[in-house]
């Protein structure tokens, strides 16, 4: 099937993976294009959920834990377990695999407290829920303000140095929000571009303090800016999950060489029956069959792999929810 998306579609959404917030008179100017063609493709490409820029918060840089979860059910318990965790704040990536009998998802506790309350308490108890395997997240090898529309995108080294915004300093040391602060990151997590006006009127600041506080969250390492694709804008079908055992004094070595494969969305070490876990893209069956049998096959120690094809996305990132597939 033809797809519905160009190459100047391709070349956007790789400006905004530079910089998410560049104005389109400027990605106009790199991309040749008029002003109003960059606007109105964006509009389109954001009312398809095809390209959406958003704000990331990264856990770490809170204190905070992010966990796989790993949750069976009944098939016919598959998607309303999936859409009341889609309906929480903390969650993303909900995603029905394994025929229906898998839900899999990423969530944010704060506290030992909270992971404790969701994992051994809440979740367990839920009527129709078999299990719950949770891995956390000990290390990222490539995610978060990695993209991997970095990896695909087709614009040269001199447009993608005019669209790069300055470089953050980075100021270590611990974060406290307030309500201010958690309205910014929720209006960001929903529209990455929303204007200062808009943010200011949400926290009840002035636009100098939505700037002054959306530079220093960034110098924090909270907030970082992200883009969401279709994957089929590149050409890919629906994302697979990996699951890998690997030899400990590997771990790092073959989460390296996963984080550098154009497949691969998402890499990380965790906790739990297996140590990395990596979210991949490929055209079709028959692309995912290759790279498994080449790249993976050359990943060092790996002493297991489980495949979980996504047959239904029902929350991308942040608060973003679908009723399609991707």
């Amino acid at each position: 099937m033809e797809s519905d998306y160009d190459e100047l579609d391709r070349r956007l959404a790789h400006a905004l993976q530079i910089n998410g917030r560049a104005p389109f008179s400027a990605i106009a100017e790199v991309l040749g294009v008029s002003d109003r063609t960059i606007a109105r493709r964006y509009a389109r490409l954001r009312s398809l959920g095809a390209v959406r820029v958003l704000g990331g918060v990264d856990p770490a840089a809170l204190g905070a834990v992010q966990w796989f979860l790993r949750v069976r059910c009944a098939p016919a318990a598959s998607v309303p377990v999936a859409e009341a965790l889609a309906r929480r704040t903390d969650t993303a990536w909900v995603s029905i695999t394994s025929g229906g009998t898998e839900i899999t998802c990423t969530i944010r506790t704060e506290s030992e407290a909270d992971s404790e309350a969701l994992l051994l308490a809440k979740l367990p108890r839920t009527p129709r829920v078999e299990g719950v395997t949770a891995h956390s997240v000990l290390h990222s090898f490539y995610g978060g303000p990695d993209n991997l529309v970095a990896k695909l995108g087709s614009l040269d080294e001199e447009a993608i140095a005019r669209l790069r915004p300055p470089p953050v300093p980075h100021r270590p040391g611990p974060v406290r929000l307030d309500d201010g602060d958690r309205a910014l990151l929720a209006a960001l997590a929903d529209d990455g571009r929303a204007e200062v006006e808009r943010l200011a009127k949400v926290t009840g600041w002035a636009p100098t303090t939505v700037r002054r506080r959306m530079t220093e969250l960034r110098e924090r390492g909270v907030l970082y800016l992200d883009i969401d694709i279709d994957g089929g804008l590149f050409g890919f079908g629906p994302r697979t999950l990996l699951w890998l055992s690997v030899a400990p004094a590997s771990l790092e070595e073959a989460g390296m060489a996963l984080a550098g494969h154009p497949e691969v969305a998402f890499a990380a070490a965790t906790t739990g029956p297996t140590n990395l876990y990596a979210s991949v893209l490929c055209a079709n069956h028959r692309e995912l069959y290759r790279y498994l049998t080449t790249r993976v096959a050359m990943l060092p120690a790996i002493t297991h792999v489980e495949t979980a094809p996504v047959i239904r996305t029902v929350k991308q990132a942040a608060n973003h929810r679908t009723s399609g597939s991707r």
